[in-house]
């Protein structure tokens, strides 16, 4: 499961697997140690290698750190789904997800928290992630999956709801 914050990435992947009776693995849960340390390159892939190889009757995966795994989650999937919604539209969910985490001190990965400083001031702001990753995807990917017929790449709402409806478990995704 591949998109920018906001794109409803672990709802989307949470729900594909519960649909297809997967493990579902959240890549966010597995790189955010606590006060926002990230795993280095090597722990991650090694707790997404771990994560993989106990799931044993199959995965759904959310998330990118392409740069941290290369290709470790793409070069297994038999499916790459691409949320690729208007950017008002992952702009509207995030700020909402980010005041609503914000308002209920709602505890993500490890004990970390999001705060108004590090949604809004800091230079890794979730909410400047969002336009750079979303320019960065809409550029780079269509070239990388070029002829990939394991990717799906959904542009809108109801794209997304159709193709989560017509996913059942022991049925092929397409």
């Amino acid at each position: 499961m591949k998109g920018t914050p906001g794109s409803g990435k672990s709802t989307f992947a949470a729900d594909l697997a519960r649909r297809l009776g997967l493990v579902y693995i959240e890549l966010d849960a597995l790189n955010h140690e606590p006060n926002w340390t990230e795993a280095t390159d090597e722990d991650l892939r090694a707790r997404v290698l771990k994560a993989m190889e106990g799931a044993s009757g199959g995965w759904v995966i959310d998330g990118n750190y392409d740069s941290k795994l290369s290709d470790l989650i793409v070069a297994e999937a038999d499916t790459i789904v691409w949320l690729d919604l208007p950017l008002s539209i992952k702009w509207s969910r995030l700020w909402r997800r980010t005041l609503h985490r914000i308002r209920n001190d709602v505890e993500l990965w490890n004990g970390n928290r999001e705060t108004w400083r590090g949604a809004l001031a800091d230079r890794d702001s979730v909410l400047l992630w969002l336009f750079r990753s979303h320019i960065h995807h809409r550029r780079r990917w269509p070239r990388r999956f070029d002829g990939d017929r394991r990717l799906v790449r959904l542009r809108s709402e109801a794209e997304v709801r159709h193709w989560l409806e017509a996913q059942r478990a022991g049925g092929a995704v397409s």
